[in-house]
């Protein structure tokens, strides 16, 4: 390799740095959203990040963005492909709606933590607050703290993984999401209830905690499971006075 051939794939290989102290939110999700699945650069930095909104929402390119900071509402929400390290805590609705990728708060996450994601992994290194994962359709979670009330609720596919302790009201009104539990659960939602640990679901735990990272560091065998006892969504004739 010539040394204009060196110094483009240094070019290629170092951070795009975009600073929110000098450029507008706009501008730089705008930015964002122009890479494409063949870009060239792989990797961005988004520094001074401030708490505000939205930052790398809607990103659908296989890139790597590192937010230097914590971050508002909304953050990586709708995201597909990208991996976006927080390096920071996260506001309300963190990687909301996700479709693929993986997000990764190397802090504490706010409400709603991954909301009605369809694909991909997030991941919390700290804890959640109430309703992490409401309505997730197929993202998988993996909290190394604790999660707050109501988290879960009428989660229809994925996985819920928690390290330390769960809420009140777990998996409340729950479809067919897979919840794990390492610590205590203060309560459980309707239609939710604890299920056998099988070795099926033992090894789908393992490939949770693998694709997170923190495989070795827990006992699968420890953990407890959750899930729909599969009431409360099917038509029972019994009580067809109270629909």
């Amino acid at each position: 390799m010539n040394v204009v051939g060196r110094e483009r794939e240094v070019d290629r290989l170092s951070p795009v740095l975009l600073d929110l102290g000098q450029e507008s939110l706009r501008d730089v999700n705008a930015r964002l959203h122009t890479i494409s699945e063949d870009a060239s650069q792989h990797s961005w930095r988004i520094a001074n990040p401030r708490g505000r909104h939205a930052i790398a929402a809607g990103l659908n390119a296989p890139v790597t963005v590192d937010i230097l900071g914590h971050v508002g509402y909304y953050c990586a929400g709708m995201t597909r492909q990208a991996r976006v390290i927080i390096h920071g805590n996260a506001g309300v609705g963190v990687a909301e709606n996700m479709m693929s990728g993986f997000v990764h708060v190397q802090g504490d996450a706010s409400q709603a933590a991954g909301a009605t994601g369809c694909g991909g992994m997030l991941v919390i290194d700290g804890s959640a607050s109430a309703r992490c994962g409401i309505s997730m359709k197929g993202v998988d979670i993996v909290v190394n703290g604790s999660v707050g009330h109501m988290s879960a609720f009428m989660a229809q596919a994925g996985t819920l993984t928690v390290l330390g302790d769960a809420g009140e009201s777990l998996g409340d009104s729950i479809y067919e999401a897979h919840l794990y539990v390492l610590g205590a659960v203060r309560s459980l939602g309707t239609d939710c209830v604890r299920k056998e640990m099988t070795d099926i679901h033992k090894e789908e735990l393992l490939s949770k905690l693998k694709a997170a990272g923190i495989a070795g560091q827990v006992d699968v065998r420890e953990f407890k499971r959750y899930g729909s006892a599969r009431q409360l969504y099917r038509f029972q004739v019994d009580n067809t006075s109270s629909y």
